[in-house]
């Protein structure tokens, strides 16, 4: 089997209302502002477990996401906020200096853009630029270069968005040399059609964005930074690799986790964004737009994404029914079809119920970017907009 069904749930039968989605997005918000607090930050969820209850800064389940995800539908004018949070992201990154996220366990500090220095450090510039975090910042980059991990979400790729996104901000051709720097490093490592992840004490090949293939693959083809010549070799390698490795039947695309079984997995079939085809064909959907077979193969992993329907884990980015939906929305933009952008719009109207069911068993929202409601929100406002960028990854 391409999916696993039981991981999925059956698609609402609600009907697309723009109306009642932006209504949706404002009391995520408002709950969020609602539930901060200035010592704990935001609590944890249950479902976000981790060895923490509070106090978490980073962008991918912290208080650095939750505030971007905050001040990014601000300026969307979807939500008006009760409070300005420039002072709060600019205490993150002293708070993050004292106590790390993770503390002992990751042996203080780390530079990764979403779990630690770099992503706080990006949403406090944005909301209040500072030449000191731009000098933090670079000092990340340039630690991060040689991190074995060689994925998006602790390693260099991951810090490389982050200076792409800072040369875009500034125009300072010093981020662009820095992720140039990383980039040479990267390409090195990239000796067969996959990376190799050294990652939580196993050496795997991983081709999903959060983790692997599809996510170096995005960073190094998100701007022209590449030379012509590489940036060619990037397309005929990728194009190469994710055929090689899809699992095709009926019409339909997945590609597994990994080559490798992964220790504490129970299954090497995932329909999520960070793993299997939904994160494969969003992470890579803009590459070689000109290819018609390549297109192809997008629109069959597209439509085993429709086919297996929302996760029954939730609504979130990550792994959940919000993250699923930006295949279809990327499918949207490749193909100009108008069903991809219909099926994003079921897919969110299941979300939003996902997280209205959520709150009545929890009594409470789960306030993190990644994994809960405002990064859903954001999804929200994607499928409102008919806008196929994912947060953090396409704009940040």
């Amino acid at each position: 089997m391409l999916f696993e069904p039981t991981s999925h749930e059956r698609l609402t039968d609600v009907v697309w209302d723009e109306q009642s989605v932006r209504g949706a997005i404002r009391r995520v918000a408002a709950e969020a502002e609602a539930m901060f607090d200035a010592d704990a930050l935001w609590r944890l969820h249950p479902l976000d477990d981790l060895p923490v209850a509070s106090s978490v800064k980073g962008m991918y389940v912290g208080a650095a996401g939750v505030i971007w995800g905050l001040d990014r539908l601000a300026h969307a004018d979807a939500v008006t906020l009760a409070r300005d949070w420039a002072s709060v992201s600019s205490r993150l990154v002293a708070l993050y200096a004292e106590d790390p996220d993770g503390g002992d366990a990751l042996g203080g500090a780390v530079p990764s853009l979403w779990i630690g220095e770099a992503g706080i450090l990006l949403v406090a510039h944005r909301l209040s630029p500072d030449v000191a975090y731009e000098r933090q910042l670079m000092s990340a980059v340039q630690r991060n270069i040689d991190n074995p991990t060689w994925e998006l979400m602790w390693g260099s790729p991951g810090t490389m968005l982050a200076a792409d996104f800072m040369h875009e901000r500034t125009a300072d051709e010093a981020w662009a040399d820095a992720w140039r720097e990383c980039a040479t490093r990267l390409w090195d490592e990239w000796r067969d059609d996959l990376w190799e992840q050294d990652l939580y004490g196993s050496k795997v090949h991983i081709l999903g964005p959060a983790h692997g293939f599809a996510g170096n693959v995005f960073v190094l083809a998100r701007r022209d930074l590449l030379d012509p010549q590489r940036r060619s070799q990037l397309e005929h390698r990728t194009v190469e690799a994710i055929s090689t490795y899809a699992q095709q039947e009926d019409g339909l695309a997945q590609w597994p986790m990994s080559l490798e079984p992964r220790p504490g997995k129970s299954t090497d079939i995932r329909t999520q964004w960070c793993h299997g085809a939904p994160g494969i064909v969003a992470s890579l959907a803009g590459l070689a737009t000109g290819d018609d077979v390549l297109t192809e193969l997008f629109v069959a992993g597209g439509e085993l994404t429709w086919q297996a329907g929302p996760l029954a884990k939730g609504a979130s980015l990550c792994h959940g029914t919000a993250g699923n939906g930006y295949a279809f929305l990327k499918l949207f933009a490749r193909t100009h079809d108008e069903r991809w952008l219909h099926r994003a719009r079921r897919f969110a109207m299941h979300a939003l119920e996902q997280v209205e069911r959520a709150r009545g068993v929890y009594g409470r929202g789960r306030h993190t970017l990644w994994t809960g409601d405002i990064g859903t929100a954001l999804y929200l406002l994607s499928c409102c907009d008919a806008d196929t960028r994912v947060p953090t990854l396409d704009y940040l």
